[in-house]
């Protein structure tokens, strides 16, 4: 059978099976195999041989190096390198002998790679330095790797490639503190594997502390329980933190921590009233930050925004309702006056009316004699 014209493609250091079968004709059989290796120069290296009769024989230092894969290799003659090496790379031939139709040769190319061997080497700068190299990636393979950067610095890469298939490449720039943690990676690209290979990496920039001071405000009154103020810093590497007072020692009962707090473990007091220092300090530089405390005597007692505007709501809606139950009272005032007027208009047009007839009765003289004679005649009583 006669192997494909493509070369096989190999890894360093893994197996490399070299196919070859002849399948004799009828009343032909096989003598002998040979494999051999065309050197640069049109030599043949001889690797091994096996004889139908005399067995097999390994040549120099293929001795340990190969093996037939079946053990009759007149049947499957498949020559195994066990490890493979870059060496190895070049043109193979598979010599059949039969008898009595004769010899017959194939030839087989192998192609070796080897897995890049990779390194990534960060460098530490320093904020204010000039522009200088910032990581180095070098990677190593057959055949020769290819190298880039995934980052979002503001740099740039310088790449080389020598011949033993090294290639390098450094990434520079101008350290800036914003810089410090970003993604510097290095990616390696190399037809063994699907994906580039991620170096990963994160900048280090060194820069100098520049505290601040947090927590004081002017509330603090004499008496006023669980105060602390606490110096906050950035810097690389993370800044330490000391505090002191000016014109003396730190008043008793005052404690610093070491993340930068300074606590009043008790109630202030007037003699906690003072310009208290905070000193940052790291491998880079030195910084300092003041804080002025001022105590009053009592607290002051102050009405948020909020407060004032329930206040303000509060009486104007005491004083609505006021209004509402004044102008009810009087309207129901004005109502039962006018009703008792009502009634007493009543009752005098009532007695008017009731004194009229008897006026008239009193104001009416008779003119007529008999009348008056009818007056003046006693009653008799019947009996």
């Amino acid at each position: 059978d006669l192997p494909s014209s493509d070369p096989i493609l190999s890894l360093a250091d893994e197996e490399t099976v070299l196919p070859c079968r002849y399948q004799p004709g009828a009343g032909a059989q096989v003598v002998q195999v040979t494999w051999s290796k065309e050197n640069s120069d049109g030599t043949k290296e001889q690797i091994i041989t096996a004889h139908q009769i005399n067995g097999q024989t390994a040549f120099g230092k293929w001795s340990r190096r190969v093996r037939f894969k079946n053990s009759d290799p007149t049947v499957d003659s498949a020559l195994v390198i066990m490890s493979t090496e870059v060496s190895d790379e070049g043109t193979y031939l598979c010599h059949v002998s039969t008898f009595p139709s004769g010899n017959f040769e194939m030839g087989i190319s192998i192609t070796v790679w080897t897995v890049p061997i990779s390194s990534l080497e960060p460098e530490i700068l320093v904020e204010g330095q000039s522009y200088r190299e910032a990581a180095y990636c070098r990677s190593v393979a057959h055949p020769t790797p290819r190298l880039s950067w995934d980052t979002d610095l503001n740099g740039q890469s310088t790449n080389h490639v020598s011949d033993n298939g090294v290639v390098t490449s450094r990434y520079s720039l101008h350290p800036l503190r914003n810089m410090n943690g970003m993604k510097l990676d290095c990616l390696v690209w190399h037809p063994t594997r699907a994906e580039p290979r991620r170096l990963t990496n994160k900048l280090v920039v060194h820069f100098p502390p520049n505290p601040e001071i947090v927590g004081y405000n002017e509330k603090w009154h004499v008496g006023f329980e669980n105060a602390a103020v606490k110096c906050v810093s950035k810097g690389n590497p993370e800044p330490q933190m000391t505090w002191t007072r000016e014109g003396g020692e730190l008043p008793e009962g005052v404690t610093p921590h070491p993340n930068g707090t300074l606590a009043f473990r008790r109630p202030l007091s007037p003699s906690d009233a003072g310009t208290y220092r905070c000193v940052a300090k790291n491998d880079v530089g030195v910084a300092s930050e003041t804080v002025e405390i001022i105590l009053t005597e009592t607290a002051k007692i102050r009405i948020s925004e909020n407060m004032l505007m329930i206040i303000v709501g509060a009486t104007a809606g005491g004083l609505l309702i006021l209004m509402v139950v004044a102008i009810i009272v009087t309207t129901r005032h004005h109502k039962r006056r006018n009703k008792k007027t009502g009634e007493g208009a009543d009752r005098e047009e009532l007695n008017t009316l009731s004194r009229q007839p008897s006026s008239r009765r009193m104001n009416s003289v008779s003119t007529d004699p008999r009348a008056q004679v009818e007056e003046n005649i006693p009653l008799k009583e019947e009996g």
